[in-house]
């Protein structure tokens, strides 16, 4: 009995062994796939801290402890992994005119953020770098927001407000353009800063830009720049190594030197002189101003310019349209009532630029008209407009989008034009639709001999809904006229037989346009109140005053036209030393919402508004108003030819770079090679930049005439003079 009983409590000992075994292996497993199963909660956090470089820092009461915040931290990683998704999503669909521009050496659009943000995603040993950026960003901008505070209180009578290095844009274009407010401004300027540390990780250094605009302490040398132009040189147009006579010595698209230009262009061989002024200048202009090779050989076999003395005239009866361009306006009329010249009809975009006698004709009716000089206009027509006062630009047109939003131009016009417009699937005549408003005219006038490229022009014009308004061959200029209208709805759409082009999706934005490929699909009409392009503007001049509903800030565009109206009338006008008749092209560095042109209007001049692509996007109301203007990075040359303008005016132009270009004392060589001889530069900035600049425009040898500088903000202007080193 004893062994037995001793028997039975071995086993009992050894049952309790087994089961205390078998619970620390079941409580093992447990932990393991409790384990498991919490690790994507765990990378999610991860994620969420290798993105505090670019979404908005959690605040410090989020963060409790496990046993009690457990769903509050894992609600704040899902909002702001969403947060950070949407910020990324906004980048992509504004790669283009938003805070995102694309280097000068870059033409892609907006790649390289992708691959940053996928690096962040997948290299995870990286994520102790990412915080490190993250705490030194939070500091660098909460200095910024303090410095921005003292400035907003330092500028309380300008006519905008900078919101971490981001001026505050149209609440209507917000949804496109990004968010001008909060969030997306921290995004941007952060992912800045995140970005250039990444990229020189590999050089084994971290590389911030900080500090002034110039460098307060150099020292300038000039020398002439040694280019195959000489004097007509466009640095991201003229092809300056490789150059071979089968290929020309133009590029076929926007080409910029990998650094900027830093050298002087010189003057004409012949010399160089005042330009003819305004209004002279329509019937005549120096002849050795724009004197070129090609020219000569041009002027051979066509009438509408001739040569006499000094001068190269333009015969008013003279025109590329025989019979004269005045008979070739009214036969449009004609053909189309609805196309009242300088009522209905204000901005026209001219393309090819070869008779700017159609340009001044149109002057004289009211009518703005922006020439498109083509990059392979060997005979430099363009300078030819240029310098007789007429709005121009000089791009290439035949793969990327030209500068300008969607739907702006009231008419677009080509004249004798030999564009082949059906060529690869239709892109340039999709880009013009894009550009054309909505019951926009595209006036198209041809000798077409070949029947195909009639018959290929007819389908590709009814495969996009254009209606054929009117074609006739006049008896006296003996060209063919086609007046096409775009349609005004998305109706027309609905009841193509072939969907060829297709509608673009939803998600482009017709307004991207600096650096982006041409699009072979159709972009839709603008249907929604909030969208610019859905009415027709006002008649001129009512429209130059008229704020349409899209433009939900009509309180700050209404004080920008006071203000600079009061600015221009009491300041400008008298107290600059300026001589303004012999003012006429005029550019404005940093339009906001062409305040500054309208306050000009009457001076008889013409402003090329420029609206940096960093810049919040007024450019389309800017075209509503009946004035012109264009997209550009002033990291890279300006796409005219040196000495066109007259005047340049830089409103807090250069505070706003916020060091965004590696070099910015090229754009004040950018300026000296676009302004005339006798030219002007006004300058409204802090004190910090206006010293230094100073100092640079006395190095080119430019007469400081008046210098004006309160409360750190102050003023500068100077004029350029002949000299060249």
């Amino acid at each position: 009995m004893a062994l037995a009983r001793f028997g039975r409590q071995v086993k009992r000992q050894h049952g309790v062994c087994v089961k205390m075994t078998a619970v620390a292996i079941l409580g093992l497993c447990f932990i393991f796939v409790w384990s498991m199963f919490s690790s994507p909660s765990n990378s999610v956090t991860v994620q969420r801290e290798s993105f505090d470089d670019i979404a908005e820092p959690v605040a410090s009461s989020t963060i409790v402890s496990k046993s009690k915040g457990k769903d509050i931290e894992k609600h704040d990683a899902n909002d702001n992994k969403k947060k950070v998704e949407s910020s990324l999503k906004k980048k992509d669909e504004k790669k283009v005119n938003g805070s995102l521009p694309l280097p000068a050496h870059e033409h892609k659009s907006g790649k390289k953020n992708e691959k940053h943000v996928s690096k962040r995603k997948k290299d995870k040993d990286k994520s102790k770098l990412s915080n490190e950026v993250s705490k030194e960003n939070q500091e660098n901008q909460e200095q910024e927001e303090s410095q921005g505070e003292e400035a907003e209180k330092e500028n309380e009578d300008e006519e905008e407000v900078v919101v971490d290095d981001k001026e505050e844009g149209l609440d209507g274009e917000s949804e496109e353009k990004g968010e001008m407010e909060g969030d997306a401004d921290v995004d941007e300027s952060v992912d800045q800063e995140t970005q250039e540390m990444v990229e020189n990780e590999n050089e084994g250094k971290k590389r911030q830009i900080k500090g002034p605009v110039f460098d307060p302490k150099a020292h300038y040398s000039w020398k002439q720049c040694s280019t195959r132009s000489k004097h007509n040189y466009i640095p991201c147009i003229d092809v300056e190594s490789g150059f071979t006579r089968l290929h020309g010595y133009r590029h076929r698209e926007r080409t910029c030197p990998k650094a900027p230009p830093m050298c002087l262009v010189p003057l004409p061989h012949d010399d160089y002189d005042s330009p003819v002024h305004w209004p002279e200048s329509k019937l005549k202009v120096l002849y050795k101003n724009v004197a070129h090779p090609k020219l000569a050989a041009y002027m051979k076999n066509h009438n509408w310019l001739i040569k006499s003395g000094e001068y190269l005239m333009f015969p008013q009866n003279q025109s590329e349209f025989k019979g004269g361009v005045v008979h070739y306006l009214e036969s449009i009329e004609e053909m189309v009532p609805d196309i009242e010249w300088g009522k209905n009809i204000r901005v026209v975009l001219d393309v090819g630029c070869s008779d700017s006698s159609f340009v001044a004709s149109l002057l004289d009716k009211d009518v703005l008209t922006l020439s498109l000089g083509l990059k392979d206009d060997l005979v430099d027509l363009a300078q030819v407009s240029l310098e007789r006062g007429f709005a121009t630009f000089v791009s290439p047109f035949a793969r990327r989008s030209l500068p300008f939003p969607s739907g702006v131009f009231d008419a677009i016009h080509c004249g004798r034009c030999t564009i082949p417009w059906h060529a690869h699937e239709g892109k340039l005549l999709l880009e013009i639709n894009r550009i054309l408003r909505p019951g926009g005219y595209f006036i198209l006038s041809t000798k077409h001999d070949s029947i195909e490229e009639e018959n290929a022009m007819n389908t590709l014009t009814s495969s996009i809904c254009w209606n054929i308004l009117a074609h006739k061959t006049d008896d006296v200029s003996e060209v063919g006229v086609k007046i096409y209208q775009k349609p005004e709805s998305n109706d027309i759409y609905v009841l193509r037989r072939r969907i060829n082009p297709p509608l673009c999706k939803e998600n482009e934005n017709p307004d991207a346009s600096w650096y982006i490929p041409m699009k072979t699909c159709l972009h839709t009409v603008p249907s929604a109140i909030e969208q610019h392009g859905t009415e027709w503007p006002e008649e001129w001049p009512k429209r130059l005053e008229t704020y349409p509903d899209w433009l939900n800030n009509k309180e700050k565009a209404i004080d920008d036209t006071k203000h600079w109206k009061d600015i221009v009338d009491k300041s400008y006008l008298t107290g600059l030393g300026i001589v303004w008749s012999t003012i006429r092209n005029v550019m404005d560095m940093k339009a906001t919402y062409g305040g500054f042109a309208a306050a000009l209007l009457q001076q008889k001049i013409w402003v090329m508004n420029v609206v940096p692509v960093h810049a919040p996007d007024t450019l389309p109301f800017i075209f509503e108003r009946g004035l012109v203007g264009i997209y550009h990075d002033w990291c890279e040359p300006f796409g005219t030819y040196p000495r066109s303008y007259d005047l340049l005016h830089a409103d807090h132009f250069f505070s706003r770079l916020k060091n965004r270009c590696k070099h910015p004392v090229s754009i004040v060589v950018e300026m000296d090679r676009i302004l005339r001889p006798g030219g002007w530069v006004v300058v409204r900035d802090k004190v910090e930049i206006l010293d230094p600049l100073e100092a640079i425009l006395r190095s080119l040898r430019w007469e400081i005439r008046m210098t004006y500088s309160q409360n750190k903000e102050g003023i500068i202007c100077a004029q350029k003079t002949i000299w060249r080193p």
